[in-house]
């Protein structure tokens, strides 16, 4: 295997902006990540959450300006590879989350916002209660009241079964 840099980071800390050199792989070992872009009325956008034994990376070509900025949501040790220099284990890696990748963008462009969020749940139970609720809009796609009214909705639905 290749040696990989191993990093503490901070909440709140970035480890990638968008327009800077795309040239890492981050590996989630413990805490949480997440991708986003900011459009430009100064809305953020979230891509992808990253919880532990995840991956994180701008899929960008090599030494391309990066489109994505990359933070951490909770403190958490990242191990950090070289693109070009992924090996056999991460290259499995690689290719989980292009799985998950592809599946969301299939269930953005054909669910309704309840299955998103049932989507959203089914893909990330460990992180459900870690992240902010308007990062889970932003990742769904819908504003944080249609967010509460999804789960109160679903909640309620439970409740008469």
């Amino acid at each position: 295997m290749i040696k990989q840099n191993e990093i503490k980071i901070k909440k709140g800390q970035i480890l990638q902006r968008t327009g800077e050199s795309n040239t890492k792989i981050y590996i989630v070992k413990s805490g949480l990540l997440r991708s986003y872009m900011i459009d430009q009325k100064g809305k953020e956008h979230v891509f992808l959450f990253s919880p532990e034994g995840w991956i994180m990376t701008d899929s960008t070509a090599i030494n391309q300006p990066c489109r994505l900025f990359i933070d951490a949501i909770e403190d958490s040790e990242v191990y950090i590879l070289e693109k070009g220099k992924e090996d056999k284990i991460e290259l499995q890696k690689i290719l989980n989350r292009l799985e998950a990748l592809q599946d969301r963008v299939i269930m953005m462009m054909s669910s309704t916002a309840l299955q998103r969020y049932q989507h959203f749940v089914e893909t990330y139970p460990e992180i459900i209660q870690r992240v902010p609720q308007r990062m889970i809009a932003s990742y769904l796609g819908i504003t944080p009241e249609a967010l509460s009214t999804i789960k109160r909705k679903k909640i309620e639905n439970l409740n008469l079964d």
